[in-house]
């Protein structure tokens, strides 16, 4: 697995200017200038210090995208022996392998400020953290594949773009790595969508299908419209772009490209502003949202319990490899 220190060749602690707020300073003095050091454009290392607030608002980001990188590989993981050919069999088993690796270097970030990585799996198995809506629905058919790796995944990447130039600066880091793979998951999705959209009336009713089942959770994905200043996660620089931000960015981008295959996008109210380029459509079920992400989801315990299991049988294995050395 590759060390997210090792995605950017950095200096040392020692070799690269010391910020100001590592001095042993009053706390409210501290903050101050540490705020003002994030605020400003600057980068926080694991070995930094940082504030309660800063800590804890990282940790709950990256924490919810390892979870949905690991709950995320589910849906695919139950095409896998179903694959039409060998050779789609062994693009998804590449794109499960990559999901799995990606949710692997997230939780070493997260572990980084101070939450043990088993901890972390039993929040998720408890219900105490979340993952992404998206991971909670059925993948009926393969045509979900092909939609999951091509839009869903596309709506991911438009918002892990804009983390690459995160304030924290080892989430920063391993994005560029997992942007770099997203993209190659999306071209093997497009290649599944478009086979599908030319092929036989069977294939292209069942893509046209998929998007419609799969719009309403899309257009969720983001979250709800919230204010600029009212958004920690974007003061902290964590983030880049609000909500809307992203939605919008997703729909300029993929709008086209979807109406390109001749598909129909289940929202009569979809439309842009010519002069302003901004979408209007119609307002996502945010009820539906919070039920899901709260594992009320048509498939949300019956993934966290296939995890639970897959986490027993298993064990046996990590206290034996994890064991001290026996006394002689």
């Amino acid at each position: 697995m590759t060390d997210p220190l090792a995605l950017e060749p950095i200096l040392g602690p020692r070799d690269r200017q010391r910020p100001a707020f590592n001095e042993d300073l009053p706390h409210d003095e501290r903050f101050a200038l540490f705020e003002a050091h994030v605020t400003g454009g600057g980068k926080v290392e694991a070995t930094d210090w940082m504030p309660d607030e800063y800590r804890t608002a990282v940790l709950r980001f990256v924490e919810m995208h390892a979870n949905s990188e690991l709950m995320g590989v589910l849906p695919e993981r139950e095409w896998l022996m179903r694959a039409p050919t060998l050779r789609r069999k062994l693009a998804l088993t590449a794109k499960v392998q990559d999901e799995v690796g990606h949710a692997q270097l997230l939780y070493r970030v997260a572990e980084d400020l101070g939450k043990p990585r088993e901890t972390m799996f039993d929040d998720l198995l408890a219900g105490r953290t979340k993952f992404h809506n998206v991971f909670h629905y059925p993948t009926v058919g393969w045509a979900d594949v092909g939609m999951i790796a091509w839009l869903v995944d596309a709506a991911a990447i438009v918002a892990q773009q804009a983390l690459r130039e995160s304030s924290y600066a080892p989430y920063a880091r391993t994005m560029r790595k997992i942007c770099w793979e997203e993209s190659v998951h999306i071209m093997h999705g497009r290649d599944v969508v478009v086979t599908m959209a030319t092929g036989s009336p069977a294939q292209r009713a069942a893509i046209q299908d998929a998007l419609e089942r799969w719009w309403g959770p899309l257009m969720q994905m983001h979250g709800p419209r919230a204010p600029r200043e009212a958004d920690r996660d974007l003061h902290w620089r964590i983030k880049a772009k609000t909500s809307e931000e992203l939605r919008q960015e997703f729909l300029t981008i993929y709008v086209p490209r979807i109406r390109e295959l001749g598909l129909t996008i289940p929202d009569p109210a979809l439309a842009v502003d010519e002069a302003t380029g901004a979408w209007t459509y119609t307002e996502p079920d945010w009820a539906e949202l919070r039920t899901v992400v709260t594992n009320h989801g048509p498939m949300s315990q019956a993934r966290l319990g296939f995890r639970r299991l897959a986490r027993e049988e298993t064990r046996w294995v990590r206290e034996t490899i994890l064991a001290g050395p026996r006394a002689a």
